[in-house]
């Protein structure tokens, strides 16, 4: 699951490691986006799409979300003991053991910038390197309307990491899953010598290591739902990730039921 698209990166991660298991994706595009939101609202939606989920046979959790995990992941694994459940936490660790100039930089949004979360890795794994976090919300926008390719694109893209490079950061963390999806075009500014992390492929090693043994590989359809534009889901799977599927929507609470 995800507050929108950006979830497919991670998804299609999972694919490429596990294509026999199928999967269920939600995208909460009628709450999008999530950056703004305060953190028990976020929590609130999150809940509900979990439930969705289970309710539609889902043996496992993947919250394909950074701002989603901050608050919700805890909660979840305490209310679903049984039930693997996957997160994701922007990716400072890798950054900080890679980087040889001692300065990383971090493009989030909101929600994950101000949650413990973010501030927890930091903690942990940054103590020795200088972090530049930049948010940018607007770069969500930029994925979900496809604009990375016109001239205010690239112009918001480079005043994103812009500041990271002046400070001499090698390594960036995509703290956002939207963001994996304009790698092309932020490598073309970095340029060779600045690395783009992207979470999706540990996610995937994370979603195979606490695979349940009862799910076994099967041949069901993999299935795509949104709180939104289902048209707009399909043409989002079609341009993002090549997948020819049909979407439905599912409008689940806003609130606890």
């Amino acid at each position: 699951m995800d507050s929108g698209v950006g979830g497919l990166s991670v998804l299609r991660e999972i694919h490429r490691l596990l294509p026999a298991y199928p999967t269920l994706y939600f995208a909460d595009q009628g709450h999008l986006p999530y950056g703004p939101r305060p953190a028990q609202e976020i929590l609130l939606f999150t809940e509900n799409i979990v439930r969705f989920l289970l309710q539609h046979g889902a043996g496992m959790i993947v919250i394909a979300c950074h701002t989603a995990s901050a608050p919700s992941l805890h909660v979840l694994r305490a209310q679903y003991p049984r039930i693997p459940i996957v997160g994701i936490e922007p990716a400072v660790k890798p950054a900080a053991e890679a980087t040889q100039s001692g300065v990383i930089g971090v493009l989030t949004t909101q929600g994950t910038a101000n949650g413990t979360l973010y501030q927890s890795v930091l903690e942990r794994f940054a103590k020795n390197v200088r972090v530049m976090t930049y948010i940018a919300p607007e770069l969500v926008t930029m994925v979900e309307e496809q604009t990375q390719h016109t001239a205010q694109g690239r112009a918001l893209l480079r005043r994103a990491v812009q500041p990271m490079l002046e400070a001499g950061a090698d390594q960036i963390a995509l703290a956002c899953t939207h963001f994996p999806f304009l790698v092309d075009e932020l490598q073309a500014i970095v340029g060779p010598g600045v690395r783009l992390i992207d979470p999706g492929p540990a996610v995937a090693r994370q979603t195979a290591r606490v695979l349940p043994a009862a799910l076994r590989p099967n041949p069901a359809p993999n299935a795509y739902y949104t709180s939104g534009d289902p048209q707009k889901l399909q043409h989002m799977l079609r341009a993002l990730i090549g997948v020819e599927a049909q979407a439905q929507q599912a409008l689940v609470p806003s609130r606890l039921s």
